[in-house]
């Protein structure tokens, strides 16, 4: 696979001057050294230090959270077998891990490892060393308590057993040397070769980093005196090729609120009592199971027990014990609740009095402006849990509602499970989602939808891996968890739920199930703590199960079990997810190969879809490929988030892709300002560009999902996503009617065009797009046109020997200020005959749909 990277190299190597090379040392000193992230300097005397790239990092550790971990302590770097580079170094002061990378020419590093050992308190300051006569690496540590051992491997994949050392095994190698003051690192002897490789990676870095940073405030300077562009687009209609049908889709992940609080319709929270602390990782001494519950009147207590739930799957329920009638226990929903006059809401409750004693149980939602809206009396059972209904009927609209309990007899009353959901659920499912929410994600017209994630499905460490199994059956048999996102699932929004969503809006379910490990970035180890291999039966047979509940036949165990919650026929399951952006490391590549092949052998007909890593290159992402290239994926789920400059230059990524190899699942993008996280017309309009390269390739790139999908207000944990919400309002992102127009104007078929402008400047060529697909369905040409620049362009458009019908056709605009955060699409019927220019306002997106024969 050729990618830019090299042929970027390869021109920056013309563009230095044959003085350059000149006088230059056959050979230097090489300083390594590094706290957070692997550094260089080179030396003639080892007196005056120069550093290389002004002390660019090389290599950065991978292990554990963002923030505070994920530091390079103490490396040790030396060269071993047949000259190449290996470099150990400590990951914190808790581990029984060290890290290891390898490198040929440290640059381009191979994926890193953090193996295991069973000696000592922990692993500080590791050194590693080579046997050139055994051809094996010993790696020597000391701990907390000052004993030394050591461990020796052949391949960085087994190691001896780690066994105590005295202090005279452990090697430092370490020198201190001055660079911009004292610094404690290796000092090797090296070929200026490697000094001059390091630094034009280093300026190829820099390179990139200023097209990453182009912005439009630069423009006025950038395109000074540019005057309106003429162009031409003539199309190639002999050059026509059949295109994937499945390119515009959506993400779904339970971050920012996405399920609980926002698609998932549920309006009370902390319905089942089990938020836990440990949810927020214990940050928040307000969170806990009484979490949005608060006790109203005198009289009255409250509490949360265990001793006899509903269900053992949710433990906690709560318990008021009510003195003197008139107490009532409170829900304020998620930042109050929202109800429209008029409307029917049901109410459903766990309950039971614990006094022995039947009873009467006032359901009512309070306005604090308008008072009480609707209320209904329910009877709860005796001694026993028993499940009441009611419906609520509001008499006004009001957004500031909460839920009120109210014991109309004194007593001990237990409740769990408490729930209010809107009637009008999107196509009036039961336990559904919220109407607009769900309206807007149809309206993509997304020819699939991604679920549970993201990070959300591998979890932070292993008791936190998404269990499908976990999501399905009765809400109250449902487990919920902590989310990785730092908050509660209540898995409410579970597999049933997702599928009948897909089915429901015409788009093919795409679940991901993690890979046997966690994410990349949790603080259990990150991807080390791997399922047992031991358990990767089971783990696996899990998955093989889904196929069956999705797809099977009813009289099958687990097709039983989805025509028992209501849907006889099957899903029609097509394809699977393993793995989401991972660290592709040897404890990786052994669960995913086992997952793969056990699928595969069990299910021939689901497409699996496999993982090249958080990132569009590197270690993870060139293993991956190396994963999928050898078992045959049949597709490839790639991720990058990126600044409009870096989609403006990269528009060409995929048109060298093999062919031959797995096809291209981009799972994951967005476009973000250099420093801001917020989503402009600057940056869809960027997506919108990039968008019509990847219909250009569609012939490699099968599938595309923009991520996050959706935020509610005051609730992201991540920045920018395609809708905002809260509890009244849905508040599409200029990014989203890029995506709308997109998925509204899909094609079967890529034509291609030669494009001719007045200007040849490389960065106005780089800034109009086009892109034209073949409906077959409708037999309408979809023409996309994208103008990046400050000045209208004049687009004259030759159809080519291409037959138009009918004298109209359909015109969709999105243009603006870059800086507008809103701008809406226009439609309009324009008539113009071959040949006929057709203006491009600056910083515009433009749809044509051409009736054609």
């Amino acid at each position: 696979m050729k990618k830019t990277f090299f042929l970027l190299l390869l021109n920056l190597a013309f563009l230095i001057p044959v003085s350059a090379f000149r006088n230059e040392p056959d050979s230097v000193y090489l300083f390594a050294y590094g706290t957070n992230g692997l550094r260089f300097a080179w030396s003639l005397d080892k007196i005056s230090w120069t550093p290389v790239g002004d002390g660019y990092t090389y290599l950065k550790c991978d292990y554990s959270t963002w923030g505070s971990e994920k530091k390079m302590i103490a490396p040790c770097l030396i060269q071993g077998r047949k000259g190449g580079w290996q470099c150990v170094w400590q990951l914190n002061d808790r581990a029984l891990q060290f890290a290891q990378a390898g490198s040929a020419d440290l640059v381009h590093w191979g994926p890193q490892a953090y193996p295991y050992v069973k000696s000592g308190k922990n692993v500080l300051r590791p050194v590693i060393s080579y046997n050139r006569a055994a051809d094996n690496y010993t790696i020597v540590y000391t701990d907390a308590n000052g004993q030394y051992f050591k461990t020796v491997t052949t391949d960085f994949k087994t190691y001896t057993p780690a066994v105590i050392v005295p202090f005279s095994a452990y090697r430092n190698v370490n020198v201190t040397a001055n660079i911009n003051g004292p610094v404690t690192g290796q000092m090797h002897r090296v070929a200026w070769t490697v000094v001059d490789g390091l630094t034009k990676t280093y300026e190829l870095q820099q390179y990139q980093t200023r097209q990453n940073a182009e912005i439009t405030k630069d423009d006025a300077q950038r395109f000074a005196g540019l005057k309106t562009i003429d162009a031409k687009l003539t199309l190639l209609p002999e050059k026509t090729k059949a295109i994937s049908t499945m390119l515009t889709g959506v993400f779904f992940e339970d971050i920012n609120y996405a399920a609980d609080g926002g698609l998932y319709a549920e309006l009370i929270q902390n319905r089942d009592f089990e938020y836990l602390p440990r949810d927020k990782q214990f940050r928040d001494t307000k969170w806990n199971s009484s979490y949005a519950w608060s006790l109203k009147g005198d009289g009255a207590t409250f509490f949360i027990d265990s001793v006899a739930p509903v269900h053992y799957n949710n433990p906690h329920y709560a318990v008021l014990d009510v003195k003197t009638p008139g107490a009532a226990l409170v829900n304020t929903g998620y930042d109050a609740i929202a109800v429209k006059k008029g409307e029917t809401y049901h109410f459903s409750a766990f309950l039971k009095q614990l006094n022995g004693l039947k009873g009467q149980v006032a359901i009512q939602l309070v306005s604090d402006k308008a008072g009480v809206l609707a209320r209904a009396d329910v009877n709860m059972a005796a001694s026993s849990w028993g499940q009441v209904k009611a419906e609520l009927v509001p008499t006004e609209t009001a957004s500031d509602v909460r839920l009120e309990l109210q014991p109309l007899h004194a007593g001990r009353m237990a409740a769990d499970m408490v729930s209010l959901f809107p009637a009008a659920t999107f196509k009036n499912r039961p336990n559904g989602l919220r109407a607009d929410l769900a309206q807007a994600i149809a309206d993509i017209h997304p020819r699939f939808v991604r679920f549970p994630g993201g990070c959300l499905s591998h979890g932070d460490g292993l008791q936190n891996i998404y269990r499908w199994k976990t999501s399905i059956g009765p809400l109250e048999a449902r487990v919920p968890d902590r989310n990785l996102w730092n908050y509660h699932q209540t898995k409410g929004l579970g597999y049933f739920e997702y599928f009948q969503f897909c089915e429901d809006i015409g788009a093919e379910p795409v679940p991901v199930i993690a890979a046997g490990v966690p994410c990349q970035n949790s603080a259990n180890g990150g991807q080390q703590g791997g399922i047992p291999m031991s358990e990767m039966p089971q783990y696996t047979q899990d998955i093989i199960d889904l196929v069956e509940y999705a797809n099977g036949d009813i009289n099958t165990t687990w097709g039983k079990k989805r025509a028992e919650a209501g849907h006889p026929a099957p899903f029609n399951l097509k394809y699977i997810g393993i793995g989401n952006e991972d660290q592709i490391t040897q404890v990786f590549k052994e669960r995913f190969t086992y997952i793969y092949k056990a699928l595969h052998q069990a299910h021939p007909e689901i497409t699996i879809i496999g993982t090249a890593g958080p990132f569009f290159e590197g270690a993870d992402y060139i293993e991956g490929w190396k994963i999928a290239t050898a078992l045959k994926v049949p597709l490839i789920d790639e991720h990058y988030y990126q600044t409009p400059g870096w989609f403006i230059n990269n528009q060409n990524f995929y048109d060298r892709y093999d062919r031959k190899k797995s096809k291209v699942y981009l799972g994951e993008y967005a476009a973000s300002l250099p420093g801001g996280n917020k989503s402009y017309w600057e940056t869809s309009l960027a997506e919108a560009l990039y968008l019509t390269s990847i219909e250009r390739n569609g012939d490699v790139v099968s599938m595309a999902s923009y991520a996050p999908l959706m935020a509610r207000d005051g609730h992201t944990q991540w920045d920018p996503d395609l809708i905002y919400f809260n509890n009244t309002d849905v508040k599409p992102t200029t990014g989203y009617y890029v995506q709308q127009l997109y998925g509204q104007n899909a094609g079967d078929h890529y034509i291609p065009a030669s494009l001719t402008l007045t200007n040849q400047n490389d960065a106005v060529k780089k800034r109009i797009a086009y892109s034209i697909v073949k409906d077959s369905k409708t037999n309408n040409l979809v023409v996309k046109l994208v103008n990046f620049l400050p000045v209208s362009v004049k687009l004259a458009i030759n159809l080519n020997g291409i037959k138009r019908t009918g004298g109209t056709i359909t015109k969709t605009i999105l243009s603006g200020n870059p800086a507008d955060k809103t701008v809406l699409p226009v439609v309009s019927q324009i008539v113009f005959p071959d040949d006929d220019a057709i203006e491009l306002p600056p910083y515009s997106f433009i749809v044509l749909r051409v009736g054609v024969m």
